[in-house]
């Protein structure tokens, strides 16, 4: 079981002396790569002209541009609401950047009350992300938004 708690003071610390948006995304990232089991990938989509643009990530290459509404990433980025998958291949529209993700994960980051960008996070695994994996990540994410400089 992931450790939340201390993941969530790990993230503080790194983001007490920066808190510039790609450094912190970039350690965030490589945070939840190296604290998850069983992840293929751990990364950001930042919003850009109603869509969003790959941000700093873990894992193999990835899409590059999601519009909203389509795939786990843009739908919860479009319904401003998390979005856990525990079969990608059966989400309508799901967007197949890596054929290995079997489930997914997809937060929302907001600052001054609006989306920024979305914390995404597959793993080979079915059914991979659990509630308490879902209130860990939102945690995380709460903290990212208090903690970045847009």
């Amino acid at each position: 079981m992931t450790d939340y708690k201390t993941m969530c003071m790990q993230l503080e610390s790194l983001t007490e002396d920066e808190r510039g948006l790609i450094p912190v995304l970039s350690n965030a990232s490589a945070l939840i790569m190296d604290s998850m089991a069983e992840l293929n990938w751990a990364g950001f989509y930042l919003e850009d002209k109603g869509s969003l643009l790959l941000g700093p990530f873990q894992g193999k290459v990835a899409c590059i541009r999601i519009a909203r509404g389509k795939g786990v990433c843009g739908t919860a980025y479009d319904r401003d609401e998390t979005i856990r998958v525990d079969n990608v291949h059966e989400f309508p529209g799901h967007i197949a950047c890596d054929s290995a993700s079997n489930s997914e994960i997809v937060i929302p980051l907001h600052k001054d009350g609006k989306i920024f960008g979305v914390l995404d996070i597959d793993s080979p695994n079915f059914s991979r992300f659990t509630p308490e994996d879902q209130e860990g990540l939102e945690s995380l994410a709460r903290i990212l938004e208090d903690r970045v400089e847009l």
